[in-house]
């Protein structure tokens, strides 16, 4: 496997030594110039990226880097594990995405990352309509730079404090760095509009908590999850890596778990 990751800063650094156990390691990191030297086989070109010719990438940059290079990936015949699920919440760049995957023959791969019971949830969306409700809680810090540090007062926060609710494409276009499991769920369930959420800010909160239900029919089920936070990165989950790591490794052997 040629692997080609985007972005090095707190997952592409984490993600680094869990490849390099099974033996990969990237032929080309496309990150800004001025990190170019800090980056396992740094370039800060996507000409120079594709040029390395990778067979797999992995996308850890955020969304603007998935909107920007993911479409020249894709319609070059290369898989993209893309981190930022977040980034399909704009309908343009789905649209983009998948006409790009389509022409290029290849595929768009969307990681789990924190969340969980995602293939629960897409078998009972498969057999008809589904109600998804989910809760993303984070310390109160984990929310900086987003609009909930406008609208709140986020380090005198002294009990629970709902931040944000409405559909998971609001979610997710609102909090791109917080919100991607939001938008994992949608794609897997109800749909970006149908998708309620819920985000929470909380000074007791050790690190990042999912919780989802999802009803069809006569069936429900819950998942609850509280994931440490990436060092860092106070706003990633890092059971993200873990998710990204299996999607790599899913991609080299015989067996897909």
């Amino acid at each position: 496997m040629r692997l080609g990751l985007i972005g090095f800063g707190a997952i592409g650094s984490a993600l680094l030594p869990m490849l390099e156990r099974i033996g990969v390691s990237p032929v080309a990191t496309l990150v800004r110039i001025e990190r170019v030297r800090e980056a396992p086989a740094g370039v800060s070109s996507l000409a120079a990226f594709l040029m390395a010719r990778p067979t797999l990438v992995v996308e850890a940059a955020g969304q603007g880097a998935a909107r920007e290079y993911g479409p020249a990936i894709l319609g070059a015949g290369i898989p993209l594990v893309l981190a930022s699920v977040g980034a399909l919440a704009d309908p343009g760049a789905e649209r983009d995405l998948r006409a790009a995957a389509e022409a290029g023959g290849a595929r768009l791969i969307l990681p789990s990352g924190a969340a969980g019971g995602l293939d629960a949830l897409s078998a009972m969306a498969a057999s008809g309509p589904v109600e998804v409700e989910y809760t993303g809680t984070k310390p109160p810090l984990a929310w900086a730079g987003t609009p909930a540090e406008a609208a709140f007062d986020l380090p005198a926060l002294t009990a629970a404090t709902t931040i944000f609710e409405g559909s998971a494409r609001e979610a997710a276009r609102a909090y791109p760095k917080n919100a991607n499991v939001a938008a994992t769920l949608a794609l897997a369930g109800a749909g970006f509009e149908a998708t309620r959420v819920r985000l929470v800010a909380d000074p007791a909160a050790k690190g990042n908590g999912h919780a989802f239900t999802a009803r069809s029919g006569g069936s429900t089920f819950s998942v609850t999850i509280e994931n440490a936070a990436l060092p860092g990165n106070a706003k990633t989950s890092a059971a993200t890596v873990g998710s990204l790591f299996r999607a790599v490794r899913n991609e080299m052997g015989p067996i897909s778990l």
